[in-house]
């Protein structure tokens, strides 16, 4: 660095000296703005938008980008994919943690975090001292993490969940008869779900005939009856779907059946109708039959202001 010299004097003992000393360039002096003007100017900043049209905030999700997909996620579509390529099947023991955990490069914590996800969503199994195993991979086991969508749902917006029952249920009626007198693998299956409809409604009919109705025992069998037809359609995924729905969407129910007088003789009725169309093998009169009976939970739902919570401590059902 330059330096630029001084001429200095000194006199020592009476002998006057001259030499030069290096010195530093002087700074240049820096001003600083008046207190107001640059708070005027801060404020300015903070009001000007960004491109998108907002101001722009390096913490917000969108500075930050989408987040990186955790390690029990990446342990999730592996398993996952394994399944669907047909190197793991239902039933299959998984290879034990260590084993999979270095086949999956993944720490041991991050696999038992993606092995418990899995096992909530029906997919696995883990059985203490025995092991992980792939579960059975049935349509009830996997669609019955949906039952909490529809316990939230419903909460607000109950309407909305029984009209996607109305229609589920309608279509599996039509189907049920055409499954009534068929021959072939599902034969047997299908006897035993109409047994099982008949059973529940001569349990219904025994209810009924009591001095008094027991609303649980009654919906016990109202639910038999809906689960019956749903699986004599023969299409297991629409018989899952019309469980998870069936079995969460009561509050109303209950509700209908307490304040409505004569709502479980008018329900009988409608499901004698429902088996006796079903029994015909007249899958259009099936259909009418079903639609026609759930649209009264409908009804009832749009006649009333509120939905009401579950009454005098008794469990949230009542028959349909």
């Amino acid at each position: 660095m330059l330096r630029s010299r001084v001429d200095r004097a000194v006199r020592t003992r009476g002998v006057l000296t001259r030499f030069w000393l290096p010195t530093r360039p002087a700074r240049p002096a820096v001003r600083h703005p008046h207190p107001a003007t640059s708070e005027r100017w801060l404020a300015m900043a903070h009001q000007l938008p960004d491109v998108a049209g907002t101001t722009p905030d390096c913490n917000s999700k969108e500075a930050r980008g989408p987040a990186a997909p955790s390690r029990a996620d990446h342990v999730g579509k592996r398993i996952t994919q394994k399944l669907l390529d047909g190197e793991l099947a239902a039933g299959d023991r998984l290879p034990v943690e260590k084993d999979l955990a270095a086949a999956l490069s993944v720490s041991r914590g991050s696999l038992r975090e993606g092995v418990r996800a899995l096992t909530l969503l029906g997919v696995l199994d883990t059985r203490q001292g025995d092991g992980t195993y792939v579960t059975s991979l049935d349509a009830s086991l996997l669609l019955g993490p949906m039952g909490l969508l529809v316990e939230l749902q419903g909460a607000g917006n109950a309407l909305h969940v029984h009209t996607v029952r109305r229609l589920l249920e309608t279509e599996a009626a039509g189907l049920a008869a055409t499954q009534v007198g068929t021959q072939g693998d599902n034969a047997d299956t299908t006897r035993a779900a109409l047994a099982r409809a008949r059973k529940a409604l001569d349990d219904s009919a025994e209810i009924l005939a009591a001095p008094d109705v027991h609303h649980e025992t009654m919906l016990d069998a109202d639910v038999a009856f809906h689960s019956a037809i749903a699986d004599l359609a023969g299409n297991p995924v629409l018989a899952a779907l019309i469980g998870a729905l069936a079995t969460r969407t009561a509050r109303v129910r209950l509700w209908r059946g307490i304040v409505q007088e004569g709502v479980e003789q008018r329900t009988q009725q409608e499901h004698e109708l429902i088996y006796q169309a079903v029994m015909d093998r007249d899958p259009e009169r099936a259909r009418v039959r079903m639609a026609v009976h759930l649209l009264g939970v409908e009804d009832f739902i749009q006649s009333t202001s509120a939905e009401p919570r579950a009454a005098d401590g008794r469990r949230g059902r009542a028959a349909t």
